[in-house]
């Protein structure tokens, strides 16, 4: 397993260093002066040169990006030209709610793709398949800001059970914060649960073809024992890769969620810093960004490897 891991980590350090040289490129090459933008509309030439110096805009690329990537690694993003304050302090903001609204979606997307698998895979008849297959169709073809809306109209508008919109930390106020996390959690789980139920039926569906399966049928075992003994434990390894696709997919798609529900997460913070030409804050986000993305995708590569020794192997 260690050389495994070791085989793994380096390629995802080759990619962290291509996209940081692509997002710093891409964002230098990004319309307006933010050593202007700084300075404000009104200031003079000497004025805008004496903080492009403090910004370090005006030493060459190389080195502003050597700098720039030295600072992420020691924790020093700098500050925000904007708002005026660390742009760690604000990432760390918004990085810890969208983690949590991105959390609360893979806990509802396994709880409803993992049982609605296990029905398409094993069950028997057409009714409860039939109305399960059409449920996750449903799923997968409503994007999350349709989803999102609907949710809002029905359950904040209609019946005015949950809050429309807002976050309030499930560490300070479980019960108020649940309330905030269920609708936005849940337009952003609905797709990664559908793709869930689909890859673990079919998973489910291989292996109920191996001859280790027809022999312990052949012998008399229970069929709820076949199918959570060994049917599932086998089909679990390329489930575990969709999942951590869908992982990144969902910390995608919570911009568009964040958005619907004015959750103040990563996605608002781009949005906004993107609107007022914060490049040094969406530099830093999309940076981080995309080690998280790389560093879920490394960790279940690692998983699938754990339950699965053929990989190990190869």
């Amino acid at each position: 397993m260690l050389r495994y891991a070791l085989r793994r980590v380096p390629s995802a350090l080759v990619v962290l260093a291509i996209a940081s040289v692509v997002v710093f490129g891409v964002l230098h090459l990004a319309p307006g002066d933010p050593a202007v933008l700084a300075a404000g509309p009104d200031a003079s030439a000497k004025t805008v040169a004496v903080v492009r110096h403090q910004l370090g805009l005006d030493a060459s690329l190389p080195r502003q990006y050597l700098s720039w990537l030295g600072g992420v690694l020691t924790g020093d993003l700098g500050d925000s030209y904007v708002r005026g304050v660390p742009v760690a302090t604000l990432i760390g903001n918004g990085l810890g709610n969208t983690l949590e609204l991105t959390l609360g979606a893979i806990v509802l997307a396994v709880l409803l793709g993992g049982p609605a698998g296990l029905v398409l895979g094993v069950a028997k008849g057409r009714l409860i398949p039939g109305a399960t297959a059409a449920a996750t169709a449903l799923a997968f073809a409503i994007p999350p800001y349709v989803s999102g809306v609907l949710l809002v109209m029905v359950f904040a508008i209609t019946h005015r059970i949950l809050p429309a919109g807002g976050h309030i930390s499930m560490t300070a106020d479980p019960e108020i914060g649940l309330q905030y996390l269920i609708m936005p959690a849940l337009a952003l789980a609905l797709p990664a649960a559908a793709v869930i139920a689909r890859f673990l039926s079919t998973s489910i569906r291989r292996v109920f073809d191996e001859d280790y399966i027809r022999i312990g049928t052949a012998k008399g075992l229970r069929r709820r024992r076949i199918v959570l003994c060994h049917a599932l434990p086998n089909a679990l390894p390329p489930v575990l890769t969709v999942l951590g696709i869908q992982i990144g997919q969902m910390l995608g798609g919570a911009i568009v969620v964040e958005a619907i529900f004015a959750w103040p997460g990563v996605g608002q913070l781009i949005i906004d810093s993107l609107k007022s030409s914060d490049y040094f804050v969406v530099q830093n986000l999309l940076l981080i960004t995309v080690t998280v993305f790389v560093v879920l995708q490394t960790l279940t590569d690692l998983l699938h490897a754990a339950v699965d020794p053929r990989l190990r192997m190869e």
